[in-house]
């Protein structure tokens, strides 16, 4: 199995916070990894560190490793830029920009010179499972769309970006049961062709869309495996406890 991204010592802190404790992962390739562990552990700070988003928080520090196809992403002479075009990231939100169903995808390919924008728009829709509910209305403010449409709408506009690499901050927790399902399906859709990471709190979810699973604990990680060998067999009494429900 080809890893992807491998992170390596990789620790953070905010202010006096140690959020991230020397974190060794390696996520594979065209495959969806997902983190599970309670709220405060570390898995959104993690994911972040993935493509230097944390860089944008005042009072960070972070020491280690992240290799992106082999290149230390934290290096100096890194353009940031550039891996947050290959890295791109779905929030817990829907955030989608005040404009037009179509100016919202075509927003990062214009300001990047892509060509041919309309057809990365349609494309971009079509691979996020939404060009057949907003083909007849792309002019239309994206903000009049439902949650889900919402949330489909800013995963086209990562995947107009023409990533490797989709990271899902908790994507489903403020959406509807169909919704979530429609998002499932477009992640287990991306597979063939995108790396994902997804935190997620909802342990069916994990074991429902993910191919391998991290726990994470007290910015510590704990276990990581194949997903259906981690939820039956645990080998730390910590994962047991709680993907059986006993904390978290």
């Amino acid at each position: 199995m080809t890893s992807k991204i491998i992170s390596k010592g990789l620790n953070l802190w905010y202010g006096e916070k140690h959020a991230l404790k020397d974190i060794n992962l390696e996520i594979p390739e065209k495959k969806i990894t997902a983190l599970i562990g309670p709220s405060g552990c570390g898995k959104s700070t993690f994911i972040r560190c993935l493509n230097r988003m944390n860089d944008l928080v005042e009072g960070v520090v972070i020491k280690g490793d992240v290799l992106y196809d082999g290149i230390n992403i934290y290096e100096n002479d890194v353009d940031v830029v550039e891996i947050r075009k290959r890295i791109g990231m779905v929030f817990q939100k829907p955030n989608p920009f005040p404009m037009s169903i179509f100016d919202n995808v075509a927003y990062g390919p214009r300001i990047h010179g892509f060509k041919n924008v309309g057809q990365v728009v349609e494309r971009s829709l079509k691979a996020a499972a939404l060009w057949e509910e907003v083909s007849d209305r792309l002019n239309q403010p994206a903000l009049g769309l439902s949650g889900g449409q919402q949330q489909r709408l800013c995963i086209a506009r990562t995947l107009a970006m023409k990533p490797d690499v989709i990271l899902f901050d908790e994507p489903c927790s403020a959406l509807d049961p169909i919704s979530t399902g429609k998002i499932e399906s477009l992640m287990e859709a991306l597979k063939d062709n995108y790396t994902q990471v997804i935190v997620t709190h909802n342990m069916q979810q994990a074991a429902r869309v993910s191919d391998c699973t991290a726990f994470f604990l007290l910015g510590e990680l704990i276990e990581v495996g194949e997903t259906k060998r981690l939820f039956e067999m645990p080998k730390e009494k910590s994962t047991e406890d709680y993907i059986t429900g006993r904390f978290g």
